[in-house]
């Protein structure tokens, strides 16, 4: 008997270390394997912004990554499009995208939106038509891009002065206890203040005081280079009853066409985009209004320069580089 168990050792303890083996093997297999097809997280990231750039977003939208981190066995993208950023989840093999469920990288994707399928772009023959259409810019006055499309505005009204009729500046901001406010503190809301007075109240001075403090700000230089009346419009600023009346109208305004962002256009009461047209350029907004009109008047034939307006302060009409188009929110 004790000869029979020890033969059976020697069968079964090589056999057991075979075994052993196997299951060594291959784990170290599954291991490697899994290694293999593990992409870094910038590369993985960069896979997966690549996909949605080219297979998920409208011409002319990108997004761009922030930064990528490990969570839960995934890799958690922050991702950056337009001015908003949003949180993704891609697998480590770069395969599968998460954004509110997978998404196979893999596979081929659908064919993309055709131009019919995708927002239709305004034509002339979409916009409302009027006798005397208006116009109307919201904008903050510390804004790069307010600044922006106000350069333009006062370019058009330079060339094109019987357009000044049809082209009005509102303001976009609030009132908290009797005071106006605006999104990048109270200097820009007492600039807005300002211009909203002249507006109101020394209309004929209001173009030559823009057409100064677009190009360095530079507030009392321009009020005295536009000829303001200094005591009608401090009159204006300090009395609740005057410029606080005309900054609530222009709020509310906004807030009716809910108005979010500087610059917003607003034509005839509808929202309209520049970049329909041509972009910031003064060309791209007189085309713009002027598709308004319901009898096109002969100014309108004037051309106007197709340079992107420069964006911020600024001594020249146009800039041979930064961003040409934006908001601030």
């Amino acid at each position: 008997m004790k000869y029979m168990v020890e033969k059976f050792k020697k069968i079964l303890i090589p056999i057991a270390i075979i075994i052993a083996g196997i299951f060594i093997a291959g784990a170290m297999i599954y291991v490697n394997q899994r290694k293999e097809n593990t992409l870094s997280p910038q590369a993985a990231a960069q896979k997966a912004i690549d996909f949605i750039n080219k297979n998920l977003l409208q011409q002319g939208t990108t997004a761009s990554l922030v930064n990528v981190t490990e969570e839960n066995g995934l890799y958690k993208l922050s991702l950056k499009i337009g001015d908003k950023e949003y949180t993704s989840y891609v697998s480590k093999d770069g395969k599968l995208l998460f954004p509110n469920e997978g998404i196979n990288l893999e596979e081929k994707p659908a064919e993309k939106p055709t131009e019919k399928q995708e927002q239709k772009k305004l034509t002339c023959e979409d916009i409302k038509k009027s006798e005397n259409p208006q116009l109307e810019a919201f904008v903050v006055s510390k804004c790069p891009f307010g600044l922006q499309m106000q350069r333009i505005l006062n370019e058009i009204v330079k060339n094109i002065p019987s357009l000044a009729g049809n082209i009005r500046v509102e303001y976009i901001g609030a009132i908290e206890n009797g005071k106006i406010t605006s999104m990048h503190g109270d200097e820009e809301a007492q600039e807005n203040l300002r211009q909203i007075c002249l507006r109101e109240e020394q209309q004929d001075k209001y173009w030559k005081y823009i057409d100064c403090h677009i190009k360095k700000g530079d507030i009392e230089s321009c009020l005295t280079g536009a000829g303001v009346d200094k005591s009608k419009l401090d009159g204006c600023m300090n009395d609740n009853s005057r410029g606080i009346k005309y900054a609530k109208a222009d709020f509310d305004l906004g807030g009716k066409y809910q108005v979010s962002g500087s610059p917003t256009l607003i034509l005839e009461g509808e929202k309209v985009s520049e970049f329909d047209f041509g972009g910031r350029t003064a060309q791209a907004v007189k085309t713009l209004l002027c598709c308004g009109f319901q009898n096109l008047p002969d100014i309108c034939s004037q051309k106007l320069t197709e340079e992107q307006a420069a964006t911020g302060f600024s001594e020249t009409y146009s800039q041979s580089s930064g961003s040409s188009g934006g908001s601030c929110k």
